[in-house]
């Protein structure tokens, strides 16, 4: 954590400069600003590979694709080219917006699984990021409190629902698609 703290300070970064470091240690950029990610907590990977099941399942056949971290998605492909992440889970109904090497262009739908060290980054910096970059929905899953937040982007904006308890979340992107909350924290 203290290389992505001594990155922050030295300036503002942009994919070039991303694509040159060290793959021992995975960063996110976000509007020029490094973050280095920790590994993932078990009831991350747990809630993870569940969810992953569920999507990949209800995406069979279909024309959209489901990918997992660690996949680099660049946000802003334009003169900043500064923002890089590696959402938990995302679709992509675009299938030219899969290169090589990354998703370039914001994703249809992207699922962010909150840890302790992640958490801010997720709900402030990266909700931030996704409305900026027009990906059509986001889903915030606290898998400590058995939560998922679900946001819609409409006029611009982010409305957002709380899913909580035994409720069905139904996506708003991927047409027919139901997860039940039980599906995903259940032990």
């Amino acid at each position: 954590m203290g290389v992505a703290v001594k990155l922050q300070k030295e300036k503002h970064f942009t994919y070039a400069d991303y694509v040159e470091w060290d793959d021992d240690v995975r960063y996110e950029l976000i509007d020029g600003v490094a973050y280095a990610l920790s590994a993932p907590t078990p009831i991350h990977q747990r809630v993870s590979r569940k969810m992953t099941v569920l999507l990949d399942s209800f995406l069979a056949g279909k024309s959209c694709e489901l990918f997992t971290a660690p996949l680099d998605v660049r946000l802003s492909v334009d003169e900043a080219d500064d923002t890089v992440v590696q959402p938990d889970l995302f679709v992509v109904c675009d299938k030219t917006k899969i290169g090589d090497k990354a998703c370039i262009g914001a994703p249809d739908l992207v699922i962010e699984i909150l840890s302790p060290s992640t958490a801010r980054i997720d709900m402030l910096k990266k909700f931030h990021a996704y409305l900026k970059a027009g990906v059509l929905e986001y889903w915030i899953v606290d898998p400590e409190g058995k939560t998922i937040d679900v946001f819609k982007l409409e006029n611009g904006e982010y409305v957002g629902s709380e899913y909580i308890k035994d409720a069905v979340v139904k996506s708003h992107v991927l047409e027919g698609c139901e997860i039940k909350l039980v599906d995903v924290f259940e032990e």
